[in-house]
């Protein structure tokens, strides 16, 4: 089974440690050069990634690193225990909630962004999660 790691590009190094020690409860646990900061407390380890703004995002690509709010089909989700309270230190860290804490048959629900531009998720998930929702995979296309 492959293992997982989760990157992230930050504008700055050091408020990027800051907002996810204060939003989620990382830690930093080592420097890697003078370009990222590995975060712990994640069932994946979280790099941090110092990228400057405007930079190509890839190699032969026009496409600039852009820390406005943007949009990506990846996000992190971040499961806790207590959305208000989550709620309210990721806000106070610098987080833009852009949802209301919403319900669902599985649990809680609430739809942030980080300084950077990264949207991500807080989920509480209720006692039964999603196995409230959950049915055995069945291949659907026919």
């Amino acid at each position: 089974m492959p293992k997982v790691s989760i990157n992230i590009d930050v504008a700055d190094l050091e408020e990027g440690v800051a907002f996810y020690a204060a939003a989620v409860g990382l830690t930093p646990v080592r420097r890697l050069g003078d370009f990222a900061v590995e975060l712990a407390g994640a069932q994946a380890p979280v790099y941090l990634l110092q990228k400057a703004p405007a930079t190509p995002a890839f190699a032969g690509t026009a496409v600039v690193r852009d820390y406005a709010r943007h949009w990506t089909p990846v996000h992190l989700d971040f499961l806790v225990e207590n959305i208000g309270s989550a709620l309210g230190r990721a806000v106070n860290a610098g987080a833009r909630a852009e949802s209301t804490i919403e319900d669902y048959p599985w649990g809680r629900m609430a739809v942030l962004a980080d300084p950077f531009g990264n949207g991500f998720c807080l989920i509480e998930l209720d006692a039964v999660g999603y196995g409230a929702i959950a049915t055995p995979y069945v291949r659907q296309d026919g």
